[in-house]
């Protein structure tokens, strides 16, 4: 016979627990404390397991009819509706401290693990700590949506920071990329917005396109009659096309000599790998002087 809400209500703890069938596997546990709990009998593989649904009245008799129906419905598809719970269970549980801001913690550890230049980890931590943090970091990371994101650009895009809001839309992915790997988001949202922000207004620096114009600064460095060193180094600079940095951090011992190469330590190079750079003969002039 299927219980009233009545009857759920006026149901008192003895000495011992007791019983009350609803019909379908669902019953109400009613404790000798007169704590009264919903639990579902069902077999899965032969077994005979057991439900929880809740405690009464905080989960209502309807409510816990359609708990049953919805387990019914799992077995019918071959799906342990006790199993089921667990999963979901763990993965809320996951969901809930798997935040943007913890994952962006560990993505800034790797890349420091990783070798990169401190200027460059301290840029990745100020755009996802300082920029993402306040609206994204507490969030689970497989909660968030692209237009949460989009807001969150559009507020820095508004300021002017047209090349910084393009960076962090970029350093944000990466995030996802690394949640995305370890199992812990399904998607980038970032890959939604793409076009959605505006071009960054590109401002170049002076340069040399014409091969005169080029000749003749080599040229004034050759003549140039201040301090030795930096005229050696911006000689070397023009005949190697290194960077500044590389250039002014040279020191003999990566210079080989008899092969002719220029064997760059990778602490100094911007992928944070060794490089070698052939040397030409104008090039060695210049060490040796």
């Amino acid at each position: 016979m299927a219980l009233s809400d009545t009857a759920c209500r006026s149901a008192k703890g003895r000495q011992a627990e007791y019983k009350l069938s609803d019909g379908g596997g669902l019953y109400l546990l009613v404790k000798p404390s007169g704590t009264r709990l919903w639990n579902q009998a069902y077999q899965f593989s032969g077994k005979q397991k057991k439900l929880s649904h809740g405690a009464y009245p905080s989960v209502s008799l309807a409510e816990a009819r359609r708990l049953r129906d919805e387990a019914k419905k799992l077995l019918a598809s071959g799906v342990d509706p006790g199993a089921n719970k667990k999963v979901a269970k763990l993965t809320a549980v996951i969901s809930a401290t798997n935040t943007f801001g913890g994952i962006a913690d560990e993505y800034l550890q790797r890349i420091e693990d990783e070798g990169a230049a401190a200027s460059t980890v301290a840029k990745n931590r100020w755009l996802l700590v300082d920029l993402a943090g306040p609206d994204l970091g507490g969030q689970p990371i497989a909660d968030i949506t692209p237009a949460e994101i989009l807001v969150l650009l559009q507020r820095i895009e508004r300021t002017g920071r047209r090349e910084t809001a393009r960076r962090l839309r970029s350093v944000i992915g990466t995030v996802f990329r690394l949640a995305i790997a370890t199992l812990r988001a399904k998607d980038n949202p970032t890959l939604l917005l793409r076009g959605a922000l505006k071009a960054p207004r590109c401002s170049t620096g002076p340069r040399f396109t014409d091969e005169k114009c080029l000749g003749a600064l080599l040229m004034a460095i050759d003549a140039y009659d201040g301090w030795p060193t930096l005229r050696s180094a911006l000689q070397f600079t023009g005949l190697t096309f290194a960077r500044p940095g590389e250039v002014r951090g040279a020191t003999w011992a990566e210079i080989d000599v008899e092969e002719a190469i220029w064997r760059i330590n990778g602490t100094r190079t911007k992928v944070r790998r060794p490089h070698e750079m052939p040397l030409s003969r104008q090039a060695l002039d210049v060490c040796a002087r």
